[in-house]
């Protein structure tokens, strides 16, 4: 996979370190209002994950959630699912109700685990200007979406990035993503030589051509 050129020339200005704060880089940073509660959060929403400081992620809120994950400091909602896999709910209305700013970014399946979508996702989160939760049904298809995004624009290496996607949730997308990145599953005998302390991590045996 290649990188955009725009990407690798903000390695410069901290990238994750944007991501991380959710503000812009030096001079032109944007302070965040609240702090979000982890704790808040996690108990409203399926599958929480906290892969970076104000960044959740998770699969989908029930209707009534909405009030808490507001309260817990979240200022802006992704949703990665299509209008068609909620035919009876307006999401974009539940969210503006408890004040918070919802975008819809739909991934329908793997052809959309693409660069031009992980782009549009990780910068969104990028200029969001807060606490961001980016959810869609389970939360495999936010972690393949930022797994894709912390290579193309944090300039991470392969493997680290395929680690980043599954701290955010990636799960059976992963053979796509590492697809993507050119990454190979581990040989058989990989990580049963690496010891059981490797063999138990989400993250063993992660192999990355050319990185």
């Amino acid at each position: 996979m290649s990188r955009p050129k725009w990407g690798r020339s903000l390695q410069s200005i901290a990238l994750w370190a944007g991501l991380i704060l959710l503000v812009g880089c030096a001079g032109q940073q944007q302070r965040i209002a609240s702090t979000p509660s982890p704790s808040a959060a996690e108990s409203a929403l399926a599958n929480y994950r906290q892969p970076a400081a104000g960044l959740f992620t998770g699969g989908q809120p029930e209707q009534a959630e909405w009030q808490a994950l507001a309260a817990a400091g979240i200022t802006t909602v992704i949703n990665l699912r299509g209008a068609e896999e909620t035919p009876d709910r307006d999401e974009a209305a539940e969210v503006s109700a408890q004040g918070m700013r919802y975008l819809n970014i739909p991934v329908a399946g793997a052809a959309d685990v693409n660069d031009a979508t992980a782009d549009r996702l990780w910068w969104a989160i990028r200029e969001a200007g807060g606490p961001v939760l980016v959810h869609c049904a389970s939360g495999n298809r936010v972690g393949a979406l930022l797994a894709l995004g912390a290579y193309r624009n944090d300039d991470r290496a392969a493997a680290a990035a395929l680690a980043f996607g599954q701290e955010a949730g990636l799960s059976r997308l992963e053979p796509v993503v590492r697809e993507r990145l050119d990454c190979r599953p581990p040989a058989a005998g990989d990580v049963a030589d690496a010891g059981p302390s490797v063999a138990a991590s989400d993250h063993s045996g992660i192999s990355c051509v050319g990185n």
